[in-house]
C-alpha cells in the first residue's frame, strides 16, 4: 500500500505541473475574464447614434399617409414612382415601395431597391407592414388595438409538476447552456486525463524504465497509483472549473446581464457531473492502460485510444437531434453504454430531464465496465506490459485473456 501511494503522489504532482494540464485548467477563467474584458472595451466606446432609414413609398390606393415613422425607418411619399426613382438614384432614399389601387384584395406591394438582397431584411419588412396595418386599421380601432395587432403574442409559459403545483424548474437557456458546458468541459477533462495515463506508461515502457518499476512493485500497485494519481488530478481539475463557474457567471452576469441573470446551477447537475467524471474517467484510464499495454509506441496508443474516445465528444456531432428528440431510444441506450454515458447523460439533463432509473442503470453499468476493465487490464498487463516490438493481434490478446 506504502509503494502504491508513492506512485500515487509521483503521478499527482507530475500530472499537475504539465504545462498542458495547467494551460488546460485555467483555459476557462481565463477566456470567460477575457470576453467580459472585451465586452466592457467594446461597450465603453461611444456609439454613434442610430441612423435614421429613409424609405419611400407611392400611395396608389389612398389611405396611407399616417404612421410614417417606424422605430429608426421613416417612409417618405412621392406622388409618382418616377419621383421616388429619381430620389432613389440620387440616394435620397434607399429603396422604396408602391401600394397599387387593387392593394385591399390583392395585398401585392412591389418593392425597388438598387442593392442586391438574398431576403428582405426583417427590419424593413417589420417596418412596412406595421405601416401598412396601422393605416388600415387607423380611425376603426384605438391605438392600443393597433399595438396589439402589430405585437399579437406575449407567451410565458409556465411547467406543472406531477400534482399540478408550479414546477421548481421552469427550463430556459440557462437549463440548456450550463449541462452543454458541464458536457464539453467533462470530455475535455475525460480524455486529456486519460491520455496521461497512456503517455505515462507508454514512456516508462518505451525508456525500459517500466522494468525497473515492475522489478519493485506489483502490476496492481503501478496501475493503481498511476490511475488514482492522475485522477485526483483531472477531478482537481474539474473542481476548480466548477468552483469558478459560480463566480464567473455571477461576474457576467453584474457586468453583461440580459438573460445570464437567471442562470443557476442546480445542486443535482454539481454532484452527478462529478460523479459521471469519476466513473468516466476510470473506464477511459484502464482503457488507456490496457492500449499502453499491446502498443509498442506512444503514438501507436494514442491512435488505438483517439478511436474510444470519440465517444466522449460524439454526442456533440449530434447535438441537435438530442435537442429534437431526447427521449429517443437511441439517445436512452447511449445514455448507459459506458463510453458515451458521462457525456451524454450530461446534456440530456438539460433538456427533458433523465429518468431516474436510466441514471442507475447508467451507473451500474458503468461500475461493472470499470471492475471487468480492471480484471482484463490486469491480465494484459502481466502479459504484455514488458512486451517490445511487434504489437500483438487481435487473436493472440484473446488468447491471453482466456488463458490469463
Amino acid at each position: 500500500m506504502n509503494k502504491t501511494s508513492l506512485i500515487f503522489k509521483h503521478e499527482f504532482w507530475h500530472t499537475t505541473r504539465r504545462v498542458g494540464f495547467i494551460i488546460l485548467t485555467l483555459s476557462l477563467p481565463v477566456l470567460v475574464l477575457l470576453g467580459i474584458g472585451i465586452f466592457h472595451i467594446v461597450s465603453g466606446i461611444t456609439k454613434p447614434p442610430a441612423e435614421v432609414t429613409r424609405i419611400g413609398y407611392v400611395d396608389q390606393a389612398g389611405g396611407f399617409a399616417q404612421f410614417t415613422t417606424q422605430g429608426n425607418i421613416t417612409l417618405v411619399q412621392f406622388d409618382t414612382p418616377e419621383a421616388a426613382t429619381q430620389a432613389l438614384i440620387q440616394k435620397n432614399i434607399k429603396e422604396y415601395f408602391v401600394i397599387p389601387p387593387d392593394f385591399i384584395s390583392t395585398g401585392i406591394i412591389k418593392r425597388y431597391t438598387m442593392q442586391k438582397e438574398m431576403v428582405l431584411p426583417a427590419t424593413t419588412k417589420t417596418a412596412i407592414t406595421n405601416f401598412l396595418s396601422s393605416n388600415l386599421l387607423a380611425e376603426k380601432v384605438s391605438p392600443s388595438v393597433i399595438a396589439r395587432i402589430e405585437t399579437p403574442l406575449n407567451l410565458v409559459t409556465t411547467t406543472l409538476n406531477a400534482t399540478g403545483a408550479v414546477a421548481a424548474k421552469q427550463g430556459g437557456p440557462a437549463d440548456l447552456i450550463i449541462p452543454g458546458i458541464f458536457g464539453l468541459l467533462l470530455a475535455l477533462s475525460l480524455i486529456s486525463s486519460s491520455t496521461y495515463v497512456l503517455q505515462g506508461l507508454g514512456e516508462e515502457k518505451k525508456s525500459r524504465l517500466m522494468e525497473i518499476l515492475l522489478s519493485s512493485v506489483s502490476t496492481r500497485q503501478l496501475i493503481s497509483g498511476k490511475v488514482l494519481g492522475i485522477g485526483v488530478a483531472g477531478l482537481a481539475q474539474v473542481v476548480i472549473w466548477v468552483i469558478s463557474i459560480p463566480l464567473l457567471l455571477s461576474l457576467a452576469s453584474s457586468s453583461i446581464g440580459g438573460f445570464l441573470s437567471t442562470i443557476q446551477i442546480p445542486p443535482n447537475l454539481l454532484v452527478l457531473g462529478v460523479a459521471y467524471f469519476i466513473l468516466g474517467y476510470l473506464i477511459f484510464a484502464v482503457l488507456a492502460a490496457g492500449v499502453a499495454a499491446i502498443s509498442t509506441t506512444v503514438q501507436e496508443g494514442q491512435g488505438i485510444a483517439g478511436i474510444f474516445t470519440l465517444f466522449a465528444v460524439a454526442p456533440f456531432w449530434f447535438y441537435s437531434l438530442i435537442f429534437a428528440f431526447p427521449n429517443s431510444p437511441v439517445w436512452i441506450v447511449f445514455s448507459i453504454f459506458p463510453f458515451s454515458a458521462p457525456v451524454l447523460v450530461m446534456l440530456r439533463l438539460g433538456m427533458l430531464g433523465v429518468p431516474v432509473w436510466q441514471l442507475i442503470a447508467s451507473i451500474v453499468v458503468m461500475v461493472l465496465s470499470i471492475v471487468g476493465g480492471m480484471l482484463l487490464v490486469a491480465k494484459l498487463l502481466r502479459a504484455y506490459l514488458l512486451m517490445y516490438g511487434k504489437r500483438p493481434g487481435l487473436r493472440v490478446i484473446v488468447r491471453s485473456l482466456r488463458s490469463g
